[in-house]
């Protein structure tokens, strides 16, 4: 474990001047949640890997604590799986992303690494708050990883976007998932192609998850940055 700022990670440090991959986790999960992606996510060249833990703890069940980067109301969430009709948060801006954003910031500043040898990810909660980080950079990241996200903000990305025109991105996004749905996923492809970025959306047949397919594809993608 490390400490940058005011986030503890854990991280995977291979060579000192190789890239990184910072990967943030959902809401409800912890640093080691995705650490293991560091190991099975097969690259051409050499990164290190970056996985912080949320800074807020939440709690996920009886007598069961996560982690997270925002509040969310989770009963919310449960009265919109039960209806079949995912919320659109498009036009939101959840209340505590900006402190997130901040302390990602001071984080990342304290890692002392220029921002073309960074790629920002995360899963769910974890890639809204890469997104956020990725296009209010004050310099252009290398690249975007976005596993199960979903669109906020859209205005004011929108109005970010041109400052990382022609970049690439990758996306991914259950076809079945009740969590987070995917018209959704779809409208943050739009937003990100329609103002400059290349990209897709990889979808799959499954829910709220990161199949083995989708690491392979991430896998092609860092290497197509190289």
């Amino acid at each position: 474990m490390r400490q940058l700022g005011k986030i503890h990670c854990e991280e995977i440090n291979k060579d000192d001047n190789a890239p990184w991959i910072i990967f943030f986790h959902g809401y409800g999960a912890d640093c080691n949640d995705l650490a293991s992606l560091g190991n099975v996510i097969s690259t051409k060249k050499t990164y290190n890997w970056l996985f912080p833990n949320g800074h807020l703890e939440v709690p996920i069940g009886p007598a069961w604590m996560g982690r997270a980067w925002w509040p969310i109301d989770m009963m919310e969430i449960q009265r919109s799986m039960e209806s079949g009709i995912a919320r659109d948060f498009s036009n939101e801006s959840p209340k505590g992303l900006e402190k997130a954003r901040d302390l990602a910031f001071e984080m990342i500043r304290q890692m002392k690494v220029p921002w073309n040898q960074i790629i920002l990810g995360g899963f769910s909660q974890g890639a809204m708050l890469a997104t956020e980080l990725y296009l209010n950079a004050p310099e252009t990241p290398k690249g975007l990883v976005l596993m199960s996200g979903t669109l906020l903000n859209q205005d004011k990305w929108k109005a970010l976007l041109p400052n990382r025109m022609g970049q690439k991105f990758f996306q991914s996004h259950g076809e079945a998932d009740k969590v987070l749905g995917f018209k959704q996923a779809q409208k943050l492809e739009t937003l990100l192609t329609q103002n400059g970025m290349k990209g897709s959306l990889m979808s799959f047949r499954g829910g709220h998850e990161i199949p083995q397919q989708v690491l392979n594809k991430i896998g092609e993608y860092v290497n197509s940055l190289d």
